[in-house]
């Protein structure tokens, strides 16, 4: 399973997580005593953690490598299936989770989260053939859209789709749905889908990879971006983490990081969004 952390099979599958029964913090100090940072992690999602000649790298393994710097250990990702991750972080099988893990209102409710350290808006990946037909959301209509099954985008589309129609349009001709974007991005260059929804940040490798085949349109739903998460106890690690964030801001060597893994740097909120 790829992606988007953005998804809200993260979210249903946390209700799972014994975190209503309170449990002891960790601290810094046992962190430091350990010798690492256990990050929980779905390996599957390029450019943030994948797996490349059997190790785990990405934006997010570097910048954790930075992060821990601070702190004198070493990082240690561990690849958990998306579904079972939050689930996993309260039985303790890692520390944080920090795998572009984007804000939604539950997840806030069920885990604490440092400030943002990446964008992790919606955007949608069209044909370049098709950049001046579809130009917004409102071009859709009698289109064929793709999303990945349980992303944040499954929950956009609906919002556009009652746009649509509220709009006076038809909305969707189809809406398809795919295990994984990369399935979508196919469809998308075979004809058989006209967009793919995801984040703005993946899009963007998406057109590194494949200049000229495709164009972004951007400003599909509200900013969003993507946070560290840990136990809602462990406040003293979320405080380490945004003392660490602002400091990588402040020096640059978070922009230097974005500019190397996506091509450009990212605007990222002071902090984390509110949701209605």
């Amino acid at each position: 399973m790829t992606l988007s952390r953005r998804h809200f099979i993260a979210a249903g599958s946390a209700l799972l997580a014994p975190f209503a029964h309170a449990q002891a913090a960790t601290t810094l100090a046992q962190i430091r005593s350990s010798g690492e940072l256990r990050i929980g992690c779905e390996a599957a999602y390029v450019p943030f953690t994948f797996r490349q000649d059997g190790k785990i790298v990405g934006y997010d393994v570097e910048l954790a490598e930075l992060i821990c710097k601070s702190l004198g250990v070493k990082p240690n990702f561990i690849d958990t299936a998306w579904a079972g991750v939050i689930p996993s972080l309260y039985a303790k099988k890692f520390d944080v989770v920090m795998s572009s893990m984007s804000y939604t209102k539950e997840r806030l409710e069920r885990v604490a989260f440092s400030v943002p350290y990446a964008e992790a808006s919606q955007s949608m990946l069209v044909r370049a053939a098709d950049a001046d037909k579809i130009k917004s959301a409102n071009d859709l209509n009698g289109r064929v859209l793709a999303v990945k099954l349980g992303s944040p985008g499954q929950i956009l589309q609906e919002k556009i789709n009652a746009g649509l129609k509220s709009g006076g349009g038809a909305g969707f001709k189809e809406l398809r749905t795919f295990d994984d974007h990369p399935a979508a991005y196919v469809a998308l260059a075979q004809g058989r889908v006209d967009g793919v929804l995801n984040t703005l940040a993946t899009l963007a490798m998406v057109l590194k990879d494949a200049p000229g085949r495709y164009a972004i349109v951007k400003g599909l739903g509200a900013d969003n971006w993507a946070g560290i998460a840990a136990r809602k106890e462990d406040t003293e690690i979320v405080a380490f983490l945004n003392a660490e964030i602002a400091k990588l801001k402040a020096d640059g060597s978070i922009y230097r990081l974005q500019e190397k893994w996506f091509g450009f740097r990212m605007n990222l909120a002071d902090k984390i969004p509110s949701f209605a």
